[in-house]
């Protein structure tokens, strides 16, 4: 690749000084534990300090996960250890079980977000997801212990044995909400109750996969295996993108068929989200192959039909980047952009996906999509100057030049996955990285074979 050696040079000091030192030791709460939430633009920590599940485990992954990949990751080892003792003894509901989904910056009763004493799947599985990370570094049975109890927990109250997959909404005591009980919540997210989603899906998948990689448990393989199946081919359409919500018994939540007011009232319900199709795609790929699933040709070909469609719909054409949603709306055979704007994440999980496909499939469009991709990045999303990623593309969101480095639902999991990543798939890294790195590409470039055709290419959006 053009510039490889001075990309990873770039990349790295992307990782080291412009993300994990500004982050670390910053963020660890000596004080109440855990991680802190907020952190304004300046690098400073404002007075109000929630604290979710999803945050405070994706900084537990995050840390395990460089502390594994660097050549001396013992401080970040110990940050992570420091956000297990969190997770074990504030987050975690020693009465009922299963991680609270907001907690305050002590461990007490928060009304965040009307969360108050609720739980979610979708939390629960980023609890399972960098227990997983933690234990396959350090090899300590507590660890691997809590991972476990957190993944029976989720099994117990979550899943649906009738129709499979998950709900993701649970009282304390883990009872499912819906709208046929008692129970009535106030939570922001309300909206979204009485339906399964890809969501708290595909983060099953990715918190699955990392548990099977340390623990071959039988009943795991079988659930991992079918939330793969489950996504694959009930989540994903014809077209290549993912439904968002569905009823129980698996039939789409659509509003198609309604009024223009009613149709963007639910957009949440039902649209495009362009980076969850490729973010998707990789972690389908990940989970086939930590599965051991033999000639997956079809895995491979539904998880570049994602990547493909998003290219061919989401793709800015004209300054790069993927537009973060769109809509097919009736009578319309193709995908209209909706919601213009370029989160940080999805630009992150996107440098991921194109690189990771250009190695599989050699020669195609996705390594010249990659290096656009990565000019949009750096020219719209770093924060040259004083470090981490803008939370949005400042050529729609300006304003974002003087946003926060970190809220509820930001912090350093989708930017540390794909630095570490690319930097290993262009030959930095380390040799143990670099070999499981190699080991998940050839499994991949032996099947594809020839029956995938080039990349269709993007079409002006």
């Amino acid at each position: 690749m053009e510039n490889q050696e001075n990309l990873v040079e770039v990349f790295r000091q992307l990782l080291d000084d412009g993300l994990l030192k500004k982050w670390y030791p910053l963020v660890i709460d000596r004080e109440c534990g855990g991680y802190f939430t907020n952190v304004a633009s300046d690098w400073t920590l404002p007075p109000e300090q929630e604290k979710m599940i999803v945050g405070q485990a994706r900084h537990v992954w995050a840390t395990a996960r460089v502390a594994g990949w660097l050549a001396d990751g013992s401080a970040y080892e110990e940050y992570a250890r420091h956000g297990f003792t969190f997770l074990r003894d504030v987050m975690w509901d020693r009465q009922f079980g299963g991680f609270y989904q907001i907690r305050g910056r002590s461990g007490g009763w928060s009304d965040v977000r009307g969360w108050r004493d609720e739980k979610r799947t979708y939390g629960n599985a980023f609890g399972v997801y960098a227990l997983a990370a933690l234990y396959g570094l350090t090899h300590e049975a507590e660890v691997l212990e809590f991972a476990k109890q957190a993944f029976c927990w989720i099994e117990d109250h979550a899943y649906d044995p009738r129709y499979k997959g998950y709900f993701q909404f649970l009282t304390r005591d883990g009872k499912v909400i819906d709208l046929s009980g008692e129970y009535r919540s106030v939570a922001s997210d309300r909206d979204e109750i009485g339906f399964k989603d890809q969501n708290s899906s595909i983060h099953l998948l990715e918190a699955y996969t990392e548990l099977y990689r340390v623990w071959k448990d039988p009943t795991l393989r079988e659930q991992l295996s079918s939330l793969l199946t489950l996504i694959r081919d009930t989540m994903v359409t014809e077209e290549g993108y993912l439904r968002l919500f569905f009823h129980p018994n698996w039939s789409p939540v659509s509003f198609r068929d309604s009024n223009p007011e009613v149709r963007e009232r639910n957009f949440g319900l039902d649209h495009v989200s362009v980076g969850h199709d490729y973010e998707t795609a990789f972690l389908m790929l990940e989970a086939s192959h930590v599965l051991d699933i033999k000639n997956d040709t079809r895995t491979l070909a539904v998880a570049r039909k994602m990547l493909d469609h998003a290219l061919v719909s989401g793709w800015d054409s004209e300054l790069g980047g993927f537009y973060d949603g769109g809509y097919y709306f009736k009578g319309v055979d193709h995908c209209t952009i909706v919601q213009a704007t370029k989160n940080w994440w999805a630009q992150a999980e996107a440098l991921n996906a194109l690189l990771l496909f250009a190695r599989i499939f050699p020669g195609s469009v996705y390594q010249s999509y990659f290096m656009r991709e990565w000019e949009y990045v750096s020219k719209y999303i770093i924060d040259w100057e004083n470090g981490d990623w803008f939370e949005g593309g400042l050529d729609k969101e300006p304003h974002f030049r003087s946003g926060p480095k970190s809220h509820i639902w930001k912090c350093t999991y989708h930017t540390t996955r794909a630095l570490t990543n690319c930097i290993t798939m262009l030959g930095g890294g380390s040799e143990k990285s670099r070999e499981e790195m190699e080991w998940f590409i050839g499994h991949w470039r032996t099947m594809k074979g020839d029956t995938f055709p080039a990349a269709m290419p993007s079409r002006s959006s």
